[in-house]
């Protein structure tokens, strides 16, 4: 079973169906929202249907590109070869 997964995952040729299987569960997260029930939010921005989804998918980009930067332009990130010198 995981090995299948994991060769279905790794497949090159299935990178179309994995983009749409992405952007469907994207799509099912977001409308979920609409059917919360929302008479406890404290905060108005918890009244917005789809805030969550919204604010965990920019708190991603932020942190992948945050990182990225660090990465390369704080000096972290060192050569292929760093070690065999």
């Amino acid at each position: 079973m995981i090995k299948s997964l994991v060769d279905f995952i790794g497949n090159p040729d299935n990178v179309g169906k994995l983009k749409k299987i992405g952007y469907l569960m994207l799509v099912a997260t977001f409308l979920s929202d609409f059917f919360v029930h929302r008479e406890h939010a404290i905060d108005f921005w918890d009244k917005i249907p789809g805030w969550g989804a919204f604010y965990g998918f920019v708190s991603c980009v932020v942190i992948i590109l945050v990182s990225k930067f660090i990465g390369h332009q704080g000096g972290v990130m060192k050569r292929e070869d760093y070690y065999d010198d």
